[in-house]
């Protein structure tokens, strides 16, 4: 059956980005502007943009979610990270564009290098944040130029048919899923603001207003967000700024008690009005716009940046929101474990396609009658195509599934209840022991980041290496982080908290993550194990000094057992996959039909017999 949920039409042929950047380049120099910055941004900072931000695609026909580029008169390059590499080349004409790596030459360094003495680089300040624009600024005055705020985005000017901004209806979200009331989570945020001495707090993240209001909505595929910001004062009723057309009557006579409910046309007089007498207004520096920061500098206020202290109550589930996503990751292991059935049966013929594969599990998860949406558009690489990191399969791209090759698909579910999101690598027929070895590598650090027991205060960068250390050992690496954080039917990508070189934020109790260590041979083939965590308290241990915390797998669905080397692995590991293995036959298996119970007592056997 068609998927409802995603497209596999091919992204725009690099062709169509000469003219686009020519014109770019005509509004810019009658703008008097010698350059200018576009981000892969909105001015929410979502992961996930409408079609009407997609402003970076557009130009350069990358469609990676996370990017940059500058176009100057002479030149004109392209920012992207370790995932989107080998996408970026195929999607972006390298005549008009050079392609950098953000690690290695982020956009203010490339500045610094390339930028001529006295130009004049323009920027939107509504879609870079205030830190993200200092550092700009700071490049442009190290090569001899300035940086200048734009009061309307000359790219928009020149997309002359830029669809319309979203108008997706917002929903309460009830009590029974959120765990707690909106008005309950106002009083907390209250508290925090007055330790924080600030007098208001700009919401600008609304995957913060969707969860501080108990509200969700359909403005950005695969997350159910409402675009929308807020104001929340430390005395005085709350703002919430939303396109009216959105609220239904029930919406707003429910939020009615809450909040204030105001045009976002009004956002900035009702800011600066708030922010007039030296009033501190705390800013999210994660995703709070420096056109707001702007806003409260001239209206005399001072703004103050540090985290939004939502995003660390957020990602901190409550017993509620932890039931749910238990219950969200047995209704998906169920669709997981009929469609890796389906698949071991229908890909011996030699017919299958990656599209095929992609469209039959949207429907597994589909026939439990509560998929709201996939979480992201699904991963589904054979062959080669599984050593492109975020691969999205197209009409031109679709492979078959050939013997001898591995598949990886990448995919997740949200449901009212929970978030999913489940990565599994296949073996297609015969494999090489090389590819035994890699794969065992990946999980041996997949079961490391499982089975780590750790104090209080511990950070996902300091269990990082936990998953990267079996493959530094051959000399391998990858190059994305370990694991992410989850919402509560929100956005599969959630902060503050993650497992990577980066993550500096402590991993508490309640929290959700992901557990995806990965290998990736260009032009061969990818490996991805990835399992759902839960930080929970860990088992006493004697003489422990310090509270400790390990985790609960959440996923449900076997692990290749085919691609396992099991002269690799410890006898603790074999323990923990056989133990793992066992868990999701007696979860699982009495919830699907026979046929399919038969395959998933062999597919979760113990590894001593395979």
């Amino acid at each position: 059956m068609p998927s409802r949920f995603q497209s596999f039409d091919d992204p725009p042929a690099p062709a169509a980005s000469a003219p686009r950047l020519a014109a770019l380049r005509d509004a810019l120099a009658r703008a008097g502007l010698d350059g200018f910055v576009i981000p892969r941004a909105d001015r929410y900072q979502n992961e996930y943009v409408a079609p009407c931000d997609e402003r970076l695609a557009w130009l350069t026909g990358f469609t990676g979610s996370a990017g940059a580029a500058i176009v100057v008169a002479e030149r004109a390059v392209l920012f992207v990270d370790g995932r989107y590499t080998l996408q970026a080349a195929e999607q972006v004409d390298p005549a008009l564009f050079e392609i950098a790596h953000l690690a290695d030459t982020p956009p203010s360094a490339w500045i610094e290098a390339n930028l001529p003495a006295g130009s004049r680089l323009g920027y939107d300040p509504w879609l870079h944040t205030a830190r993200s624009a200092e550092k700009l600024a700071q490049a442009c005055e190290t090569a001899g130029g300035a940086l200048v705020a734009v009061a309307a985005n000359p790219l928009d000017a020149v997309w002359t048919d830029r669809p319309a901004p979203p108008l997706g209806p917002v929903v309460v979200h009830d009590t029974k899923y959120a765990g707690e009331p909106a008005a309950d989570k106002l009083a907390r945020l209250r508290t925090e603001l007055r330790n924080h001495k600030a007098d208001a707090l700009v919401i600008s993240d609304p995957h913060a207003v969707a969860w501080l209001f108990n509200i969700r909505g359909r403005d950005i595929a695969h997350t159910p967000l409402p675009l929308a910001v807020a104001i929340v004062p430390v005395e005085g009723p709350a703002a919430l700024f939303v396109d009216g057309r959105k609220l239904e009557p029930a919406v707003r006579e429910a939020l009615a008690g809450l909040t204030e409910i105001a045009e976002p046309s009004t956002f900035d007089a009702d800011l600066a009005r708030r922010a007039a007498g030296g009033a501190s207004i705390r800013l999210d520096e994660a995703t709070g716009p420096d056109a707001v920061a702007r806003i409260v500098r001239d209206a005399g206020g001072k703004p103050v940046r540090g985290a939004d202290p939502i995003a660390l109550m957020k990602a901190v589930k409550n017993a509620t929101e932890i039931d749910g996503s238990r219950a969200a990751h047995r209704r998906d292991g169920v669709a997981l474990v009929r469609f890796l059935a389906w698949l071991d049966a229908a890909a011996g013929g030699g017919n299958l396609t990656e599209i095929d594969a992609v469209e039959a599990l949207e429907q597994y998860r589909a026939d439990s009658g509560q998929l709201e949406d996939v979480s992201f558009p699904t991963i589904a690489g054979a062959g080669p195509n599984g050593a492109i990191v975020h691969y999205r399969v197209t009409r031109r791209t679709n492979r078959r599934l050939g013997p001898g090759e591995l598949f990886l698909i990448d995919s997740g579910a949200q449901y009212v209840d929970g978030t999913t999101d489940v990565t599994r690598t296949v073996a297609l027929g015969a494999t090489s022991d090389e590819m035994r070895d890699r794969f065992t590598r990946v999980l041996k650090g997949h079961v490391a980041i499982a089975r780590a027991v750790f104090p209080d205060g511990t950070t996902g960068a300091q269990l990082d290496s936990f998953a990267r250390s079996f493959l530094w050992a051959a000399g391998l690496d990858f190059d994305h982080g370990t694991g992410h954080g989850i919402g509560s039917y929100l956005s599969v990508h959630e902060g503050p908290a993650r497992i990577s070189k980066l993550g500096g934020t402590a991993l508490a109790r309640g929290m959700i993550l992901s557990d995806e260590p990965g290998y990736y041979k260009t032009g061969a083939y990818g490996i991805r194990i990835e399992n759902l965590l839960l930080v929970i308290e860990a088992a006493p241990v004697d003489g422990a000094e310090k509270p400790l915390n390990s985790f609960e797998t959440l996923t449900l669905a076997p692990i290749d057992l085919r691609l396992v080397a099991p002269a690799l692995m410890t006898a603790d590991e074999i323990v923990w996959l056989d133990a793992y293995h066992a868990r999701v036959r007696d979860v699982i298996g009495p919830l699907v039909d026979g046929a399919t119970r038969d395959w998933l007592v062999t597919a979760t056997r113990p590894l001593s017999t395979v």
